[in-house]
């Protein structure tokens, strides 16, 4: 199996080159722009893939109120791309989507189901959710996949995740504020590469959720982050309106994996089991 791994040198990126099986030609972005048609016809035609996954997305979410049209090009018209392509030569593309498809639900405290009304708050959401509809419209051999606060390796050598930011703060201050009310599952890149790496040698093709189990806020992931490494620091809940961000957040974008336990066979490991492993991981 040849797969042609886009977004390669990011967290999931990083991790999925270690988790899939086959012949993998890693992508970046300078050698394929995903926004350009021409480009991924030429990249792609080349490499002759059986499989296309797509791990690279715009993830600025503040940002993206304010240039729109570049977070569409690259999550909505880039993976419209690639389903072109895909489509055309029945090749199977496996697309990384986001938790943030959600959010106008006020009041939710159920995790969301694959067949759960999407409402997205944001620009950001807005790209993330019409590149998921580009996908499962045009490009029948596809695997759409939701997840949720994304952290890995190679965020510590790259542009940082949420651990690697909490990590820098609490040794840098004596007390951090959080939000607390905004209610999700951050999920190790590890656990979802190889939940990914499992998905994409069925042909269970679909929607589907992937999240490593249970949940917490922000708040309570900065709490635990601070409690497994013994820092010296107090952790002050504060809300989405004091945080005053520039862009939307769901309050409660929990997400069900039941639908991708069942396909792949095993159910992905409890969020606080993950961060263990990744903070052991960095000495």
């Amino acid at each position: 199996m040849r797969i042609a791994l886009i977004g390669a040198r990011g967290q999931l990126g990083t991790d999925l080159v270690e988790s899939l099986d086959g012949d993998v030609v890693c992508l970046g972005h300078e050698e394929i722009e995903i926004t350009d048609a021409s480009s991924v016809e030429r990249v792609l035609s080349k490499i002759g893939p059986d499989r296309v996954i797509n791990a690279a997305a715009y993830n600025l979410v503040d940002q993206a109120e304010d240039e729109p049209e570049v977070a569409y090009a690259v999550n909505a018209c880039g993976p419209r791309h690639l389903a072109r392509f895909c489509a055309a030569r029945e090749i199977v593309l496996l697309h990384v989507s986001s938790d943030y498809v959600f959010g106008l639900d006020e009041g939710r405290s159920v995790p969301y189901r694959e067949s759960d009304t999407p409402g997205p708050l944001s620009s950001y959401a807005v790209s993330k959710l019409s590149g998921e509809y580009f996908v499962r419209s045009q490009c029948p051999r596809h695997f759409v996949v939701r997840t949720c606060g994304l952290y890995g390796h190679a965020g510590a050598r790259g542009k940082g995740n949420f651990v690697e930011t909490m990590l820098r703060l609490s040794a840098e201050r004596t007390e951090l504020t959080v939000v607390d009310d905004q209610h999700c599952t951050p999920t190790a890149t590890a656990d979802l590469a190889r939940a990914l790496a499992a998905l994409i040698k069925t042909d269970a093709f679909g929607l589907y959720h992937a999240t490593n189990a249970g949940n917490t806020t922000w708040c309570g992931f900065a709490r635990e982050i601070v409690r497994w490494t013994n820092r010296d620091v107090k952790i002050r809940p504060i809300t989405s309106a004091e945080f005053g961000a520039p862009s939307s957040r769901p309050d409660y974008s929990v997400l069900d994996n039941s639908k991708l336990t069942a396909t792949i066979g095993f159910e992905l490991p409890p969020w606080e089991n993950a961060l263990s492993r990744y903070l052991e991981g960095r000495n």
